[in-house]
Order: C-alpha cells, then structure tokens, then sequence
C-alpha cells in the first residue's frame, strides 16, 4: 500500500489516511495485516512515531513525527489543545445551520470528561427514496470542529443530537447503515478528517496541512448533489 503523503520535511510527514486502515496494533481496535504506522515506515525506510490517532473507520490527514524528540513536542501541543482539527461528516436528517454540542462523555476506564465539539452545516440533501415512514431521505454535510479530544468524541455527539454518522458502528443508526449498503454499496463510515493546524515545533511555522476525501465520501457527495 503506497500511502499518500500530504506534507514532509525532516521532522514530520503528514498522510491521508484510508478508511479502515488502522494507525498501529491497539488493544482496542483489534487485529489487522497492515498498519498506517508500519506502512509509512516502510514507504519511507526510517521509523516514524504517530502524533495523534484516528479511528480506523476514519479518513484523513494523520501526522507523524520523524524522531522521538520531535514527538515529543508535538504530544505536548496536543496535551495543550494547542492542535486545531476540522473534520468533514456526511450525517442523517438535517442539522441546523450551526451549533455546539457540549456533552461529557465516559471513558473506557468509567471517567466522564468534559467534551465540546462545535459544527456547522455545509449542505443539505433530500432524495427522492423513501426511508421508513418518511417519502423522502434527508442528509447533510457538516464541518466538525472538536474543542476537546476525547475517544470516539464526533461520533457520539452527532449520535447525542440525532443526527449519527453514515456508516457508524455501533453509535450509529443501524437502518441507515443497512439502506447505504442495499441501495449504494456503501459501507464507509463517512467521517473525514479534512485539515490539521498547528505550530511547527521546531522552526515554529503557522502550520495547516489539507487532504482531499477519499472516493467512498465522493461517490456519496455526487449522488446527493454536493460536488
């Protein structure tokens, strides 16, 4: 697998992350033949040491330091919410235009922490197939803003207003999840993470690095009108 590298110098490379390729072996996330960590390593033929994480489900940019001290720094700008991130959904139902949602959720250790994640819609779709008891389907695009960083943050919030994530599992909803697969072929959670901001840390650079959807989150956005 030839990852694509969105930025690099000595001390960082950025890649857009597929779906369903995990960052490296985790307790949590289960088994897997190939690894983001492993793959950039081998692509680039020297260790790399990821910054940050992305669920497997999830697309987008993934940073990596290029040595440990370098890794360092960066942990502590995140530790800092110093990390700026704006993420892209494809959700049920329409959101309102923009809205935060300040909802403390519960770790895996039974801590509940604060969690704020702020949003605003980018577009809206209404097809023609009928859904349940609705005549029509209804969906939006939204831009994510996570003011705190907590596991699996976006995907329970947008389930905590009603609006869950195509593709979401488990926080998601199962029948939308079930009628993208009979009707599109679709399996892809559609959750991308489109923009990371930060300050270089070492030469102490403004910092925004982009990446381009995936064709999955594409195909949906050209058959619900958005491109």
């Amino acid at each position: 697998m030839e990852l694509e590298i969105l930025y690099k110098d000595e001390s960082l490379v950025a890649v857009n992350k597929p779906h369903g390729l995990l960052v490296h072996r985790s307790y949590y996330a289960g088994v897997a033949d190939v690894y983001a960590l492993q793959e950039l390593r081998n692509q680039l033929g020297q260790r790399v040491y990821p910054c940050h994480r992305l669920d497997r489900k999830t697309g987008g940019v993934l940073l990596f330091a290029l040595n440990k001290q370098v890794n360092s720094l960066m942990q502590q700008q995140f530790a800092q919410n110093m990390v700026k991130k704006k993420y892209l959904a494809i959700v049920r139902g329409y959101t309102d235009d923009s809205g935060t949602i300040d909802y403390p959720l519960t770790n895996d250790k039974g801590k509940t922490q604060e969690a704020i994640t702020r949003y605003k819609t980018l577009n809206r779709a209404e097809l023609d197939i009928p859904f349940g008891k609705f005549k029509t389907s209804r969906y939006s695009l939204v831009e994510l803003n996570p003011q705190t960083g907590r596991m699996h943050q976006l995907r329970k919030h947008l389930a905590h207003i009603f609006h869950p994530i195509i593709g979401d599992k488990p926080h998601g909803c199962n029948k939308q999840n079930k009628f993208f697969k009979e009707q599109w072929s679709m399996t892809t959670m559609l959750l991308h993470a489109s923009e990371i901001n930060f300050k270089h840390p070492v030469n102490q650079k403004e910092m925004s690095i982009n990446a381009n959807i995936h064709s999955e989150f594409k195909r949906v956005m050209e058959f619900m009108d958005w491109l």
